[in-house]
């Protein structure tokens, strides 16, 4: 679950010259060798994410940030393609530095496509925390299990009321700015939801169900659910 702001993208988009990433050991070859390996499957895919940056991961499976960031709109050339235990589209750029699928479209200039090898400089500590999270709430969210309905829902009450609704309201604010029809890739709506979880029901009243026994089934309350948000900066 997305939409954290980065307040100085200007920085990391200078920072990402031409001459691509830093070059990393290969101490999490094993978790990349782990995944389901796809050789070949795209060349070059350009960074889609207007939001935030994008972070970049050293492997697949367990993997850590790396303190690098992609700007939105830049185009990397793609060294091979894997899926991880839960589904998810990861893209090797090279020298194990990863990105997660969902954050580019395929395509671009090839012939001005980086190639992820090269020094550049680390983006601050503070900038760089939103987009690892985001990419960690990702998998997180996977192997929590939220009941899901198929069929559209008509209607739902909420009973969030007092400081349930207040922190409801708050993490809907940070999510999406509230919007019902907000899409980021895999998440969708007001509150950011897996697609998964929504059953391929983006109503309203699906979202909000849904949400409530995401947030009761994971964090017991709203408020539990902000504490941990304003923690770690996703829920």
């Amino acid at each position: 679950m997305k939409f954290q702001s980065i307040l100085t993208k200007s920085l990391a988009a200078a920072a990402l010259t031409a001459t691509g990433l830093v070059a990393l050991n290969s101490q999490n070859t094993n978790d990349a060798q782990a995944a389901t390996i796809v050789q070949n499957d795209t060349n070059v895919v350009t960074i889609n994410n207007a939001n935030s940056t994008v972070a970049v991961w050293d492997g697949v499976e367990n993997a850590h940030f790396t303190g690098k960031e992609l700007v939105h709109g830049t185009t990397w050339k793609v060294i091979r393609t894997a899926y991880d235990a839960m589904g998810n589209k990861w893209y090797d750029l090279g020298a194990n530095q990863w990105i997660m699928a969902k954050y580019t479209v395929e395509g671009g200039n090839a012939a001005t496509a980086k190639v992820a090898t090269a020094t550049t400089a680390q983006a601050p500590v503070q900038q760089a925390q939103a987009p690892a999270q985001q990419a960690q709430a990702s998998v997180q969210k996977q192997t929590t299990q939220v009941a899901q309905k198929t069929q559209t829902t008509t209607s739902y009450t909420s009973n969030a009321s007092g400081s349930e609704a207040a922190a409801k309201a708050w993490i809907a604010g940070r999510e999406s700015g509230g919007s019902y029809s907000a899409r980021n890739g895999q998440y969708i709506g007001k509150y950011q939801l897996s697609a998964s979880y929504l059953g391929g029901d983006y109503s309203a009243a699906n979202q909000e169900r849904v949400a409530d026994n995401y947030v009761k089934s994971r964090y017991g309350s709203w408020t539990g659910a902000q504490k941990f948000w304003q923690t770690n900066g996703w829920y």
